[in-house]
């Protein structure tokens, strides 16, 4: 029987058959779940009580939901040209209106961020588990359906962009200790990456190839980088040795640590300035790295981001381990991402192999190998908060939400403890803006915690570098104090007096009384430090816009400021022709109603004050 199909439906019959109608589809994280076979599970499940379909899965991509009219006229242009024409699926759909029937359960170890804080379904049943972990959740289960989408070449298909949990899976069916259909989805938008991600047909059960279920791929655009991001940037970027291992994830502080690494690598003038520039007195810190990189870097990293094609062709990530220059577990990212791996030359595709995540996230398994690879080894994640007792708050609110997921943060800070050289990294802005109101992300304590402050290591904010491995709490509380924004150092300095774990005689220096926004803007010249170092999906006119509704939402809990704004807008002088620009983009050239009107007196006098 041939495994190749073109009706979703038929899949669908011969999955019903082979379990009886008993079903336990594992769906990729992110950007690899089969669509057309989820939903098709999905809805004769729905129509068929008897059927139980359980799903277990993670990062189910869809475009965030939109609150204003003034979201929706800027972002829906946007997704339609990024996100559009790709599949929604059908049990996020049900799960968002409260209407999945009993006989599905769906289950993810790790959300979109902040995409289900309001959906109590979700939340009951999301599965707390590390990435590594998620198989063995997947296996008790009794997994019996893989669905995923794959690239094809002749009769060779490719994993692509999820090699990590099904390569692992695979593994465990050739031992006897698991029984499932693999069945594949070819989307001719996914690059054909090699390596261990390389499958012949057999191993598939059965393949959806056909015309009507090709789909372009999900890509979020890319988001301005900060200047308080491009800061963690350079201070991360002095941490990483010539000849050492990086591993670094997606967003904008990943894009800023790429940047710096570049700017070091090609303008070490520009990069030796900043750096000077940022460097704080008495802050303790690892040494300063400032040197090109000769040897080069190896990357085992969970997420191949784009950051690391950059990164490959600055000729920076060039160290060679087995064959390749970085082993990934998955990716995604923005549409010019997938061109780019798909337009590489097969050399230097053939540098980059998709692995299951077992290998990338763990020491386990080949470890004396794997210690040789991993040499000065720099495990970059990002977190939410961290405690002044240096516990790391990256997936989950006090109340016991989950914003997101543990992924494989717990896995690369163990695995720096782990090997010689090694250092976990955790970023975070020192600040954040909650309701109009500015908070510190560095906190006393905090009712959730995702890395226990017994691994605690090295924190970086856009103020310094924090190395906190081995201390005592009272000195983990001064290095943290120094590198928090002074507006709330005394507020956590007297916490740290009143619970008796540092001097109450302590006083903080005054060099690091200056941790202010102004002195990270004045310390990064924008040419040097751009808000799209490596491009984006906005246009130019986008671009304008974007600091300015941000602007905008920033203040929106502020009457006081929002009038401030306003009364910029309502100004008699002229729209510039950049202004003019900006408003069309919005549909508020000629505004009709208080609604429209009100929306163009503030994007324009939000316009004017980011200038």
């Amino acid at each position: 029987m041939s495994p190749y199909l073109t009706d979703p439906e038929e899949i669908a019959d011969r999955i019903i058959a082979h379990t009886g109608g008993r079903i336990v589809l594992g769906l990729p994280l992110g950007l690899g779940k089969s669509p057309h076979v989820a939903n098709a599970l999905f809805e004769r499940a729905r129509r068929d009580p008897s059927i139980r379909l359980v799903i277990f899965t993670a990062l189910t991509l869809e475009p965030p939901a939109l609150g204003s009219d003034l979201e929706r006229r800027f972002l829906e242009p946007v997704f339609a040209r990024t996100m559009g024409g790709y599949p929604e699926f059908a049990y996020a759909a049900a799960q968002r209106a409260g209407d999945l029937p009993p006989n599905i359960e769906v289950n993810e170890f790790f959300f979109q961020a902040g995409s289900r804080l309001t959906n109590a379904v979700a939340q009951r049943s999301y599965i707390s588990a590390n990435y590594t972990h998620a198989v063995r959740c997947l296996l008790d289960q009794g997994v019996n359906v893989i669905a995923q989408i794959v690239a094809r070449r002749q009769d060779r298909f490719s994993l692509s962009c999820n090699s990590d949990m099904t390569l692992d899976l695979l593994r465990h069916r050739e031992a006897g200790k698991a029984d499932f259909l693999l069945v594949g989805q070819v989307n001719d938008e996914l690059p054909f990456m090699p390596g261990p991600a390389d499958l012949p047909a057999h191993a598939f059960a059965m393949i959806l190839d056909s015309a009507d279920t090709r789909f372009p791929l999900f890509g979020p655009p890319k988001q301005p980088v900060s200047p308080a991001q491009h800061a963690i940037g350079v201070h991360v970027a002095s941490l990483v040795a010539d000849g050492g291992s990086l591993q670094i994830g997606i967003g904008e502080i990943g894009d800023a640590v790429a940047h710096s690494l570049i700017l070091r690598q090609h303008q070490p003038d520009r990069f030796r300035s900043a750096i000077d520039t940022l460097l704080v007195a008495g802050q303790v810190r690892p040494p300063v790295e400032m040197g090109a990189f000769e040897h080069g870097l190896y990357a085992p990293t969970e997420m191949l981001v784009d950051g690391f094609v950059e990164l490959i062709r600055a000729d920076i990530v060039k160290r060679e381990v087995d064959g390749a220059v970085l082993h990934g577990g998955f990716f995604v990212g923005p549409r010019a991402f997938y061109a780019a791996l798909r337009d590489m030359d097969e050399a230097t595709r053939g540098l980059i192999h998709m692995r299951e995540i077992s290998w990338v996230n763990a020491l386990y398994g080949d470890e004396a190998a794997k210690r040789a690879a991993r040499v000065d080894a720099r495990f970059v994640n990002s977190a939410m908060m961290v405690t002044l007792l240096g516990a790391t708050v990256s997936d989950g609110l006090e109340d016991g939400r989950v914003v997101s997921g543990v992924g494989g943060q717990y896995n690369f800070v163990a695995q720096a403890m782990e090997l010689d050289g090694a250092r976990s990294i955790i970023t975070l802005p020192a600040t954040r803006l909650h309701d109009g109101s500015l908070q510190s992300n560095i906190v006393w304590s905090y009712g959730h915690e995702t890395i226990p402050r017994h691994l605690r290591d090295v924190v970086v904010t856009e103020y310094g570098v924090a190395d906190l491995r081995g201390m005592s709490d009272e000195r983990v509380i001064q290095r943290l104090i120094a590198v928090a924004d002074s507006r709330f150092q005394d507020e956590l300095l007297q916490a740290a007096q009143s619970a008796g774990k540092i001097g109450a005689d302590w006083r903080i220096p005054q060099e690091w009384r200056s941790n202010l926004p102004q002195r990270i803007t004045d310390a990064l010249p924008r040419d040097d430090f751009p808000a799209y170092p490596f491009g984006t999906d906005f246009t130019p006119v986008e671009q304008r816009l974007v600091p300015a509704l941000q602007h905008l939402s920033e203040t929106g809990g502020r009457p006081g400021a929002l009038a401030a704004i306003a009364a910029r807008g309502l100004a008699r002088t002229a729209p510039t022709r950049e202004e003019e620009e900006a408003l069309e983009r919005l549909d508020l050239q000629a505004p009709s109603g208080l609604r429209s009107r009100t929306y163009r007196t503030l994007v324009l006098g939000a316009l004017r004050s980011v200038e």
